[in-house]
């Protein structure tokens, strides 16, 4: 992992396209911007998790027997 110090106002790069800023630090909260292509997903990584978890508990509840008869079989 990398840590960096950042004040109020300055940024950090990654790739060529992705810019990160520090908006307003306010006690132990700090606000960032994101500045991303669209193409790009942005996730807070509880919400990341929540997703990851769902599309497992998704795949592991089509069985083979239900997959077999979408196509006929």
């Amino acid at each position: 992992m990398l840590a960096l110090s950042r004040k109020k106002g300055e940024a950090l790069m990654i790739n060529n396209d992705i810019e990160i800023t520090v908006l307003e630090v306010k006690g132990e909260q700090v606000k960032i911007g994101i500045s991303a292509p669209k193409e790009v997903p942005v996730y807070r990584k509880e919400v990341y998790i929540q997703i990851q978890e769902a599309n497992k508990e998704a795949s592991n509840t089509a069985g083979i027997e239900e997959l077999a008869s979408l196509f006929g079989k």
